[in-house]
């Protein structure tokens, strides 16, 4: 069951992997990204670790791809990409020879991994201790030994969060940009006006 799932979700992670790349519509390829990440989460159930399966869908699918939605369309996608023009000269041939090199890293990882020269006799998989549950271990350890760094994070957030606030509020006192006086001696339609001027 497990290898029948590990194949059906690697399947998902490398089509969404592919649609992120080769879609010409950014949104087509937000939401391919989309499809990756919960492959990913769910590959992280199968390998019980189910801490990092929610965090992968609550910080990556739910905030991160929202967040490239938002601003795909706060800027506008009225039209495909074209992948014909280069904006860095040289940049496809770059991509794929950094693409082989981590292709060849990935291999050789898997190859020397046999002999468990890389991982150690430890599986990665393996809870921390036996007797605990490793999201309770985790738990233990934010709020004992990494209380104070935790607490320092969630304060910088939230007063990212209050300075966000602040700085997109609209001053009550902000007045309108008055119109030039030579535009409003010409009345509501200027071009109305100056044709007629004209005219006559």
């Amino acid at each position: 069951m497990e290898t029948a799932v590990f194949i059906v979700c690697a399947l998902i992670v490398l089509g969404g992997a592919l649609g992120v790349v080769m879609s010409r519509n950014p949104v087509h390829a937000a939401l391919s990204l989309v499809a990756t990440l919960f492959g990913i989460a769910v590959l992280f159930l199968n390998l019980g670790a189910q801490l990092l399966a929610v965090v992968q869908v609550i910080v990556y699918t739910g905030a991160i791809v929202v967040l490239i939605l938002f601003v795909l369309m706060l800027l506008g996608v009225d039209e495909d990409e074209d992948l014909d023009t280069e904006p860095i000269v040289g940049q496809r041939i770059l991509a794929v020879l950094v693409g082989l090199f981590f292709a060849g890293a990935v291999l050789a990882v898997i190859v020397v991994g046999k002999d468990a020269a890389v991982t150690g006799a430890r599986s990665a998989t393996e809870a921390i201790s036996p007797s605990v549950a490793n999201i309770v271990q985790i738990g233990r350890q934010l709020f004992t030994t990494y209380v104070f760094p935790l607490e320092l994070t969630a304060g910088l957030l939230t007063i990212a969060v209050v300075g966000a606030v602040v700085l997109s509020r609209r001053p009550k006192d902000l007045q309108p940009i008055p119109e030039p006086e030579s535009m409003t001696e010409l009345g509501d339609d200027p071009l109305t006006t100056i044709i007629e001027e004209a005219a006559h």
